[in-house]
């Protein structure tokens, strides 16, 4: 009897182990907005305004040979336009 209670407990705290690693990992999911020639990480999936044609992409989207650059991540929402960020 105590074999199965350890076996029992066992596998109760690997449940609670795995439910907290797949939470932690779905939650850090993210996008990536790029205009022309910048791309920058979000949190949200936004709906930026159709005139400054920004594409958001799945974290796992990967650029090839099209000039873009790495834009700093901001916290706020907004986007970033000929060089400068427009919070909206």
């Amino acid at each position: 009897m105590r074999g199965f209670k350890t076996v029992l407990k066992t596998g109760a705290l690997s449940a609670v182990a795995a439910i907290g690693v797949l939470a932690t990992a779905s939650s850090a999911s993210a996008y990536i907005a790029c205009n022309r020639h910048q791309c920058w990480h979000v949190r949200t999936q936004y709906t930026y305004p159709a005139t400054v044609g920004i594409v958001v992409h799945p974290d796992s989207w990967r650029w090839s040979g099209r000039g873009y650059r790495w834009a700093r991540d901001r916290d706020d929402r907004g986007y970033w336009y000929r060089g400068g960020w427009r919070r909206f």
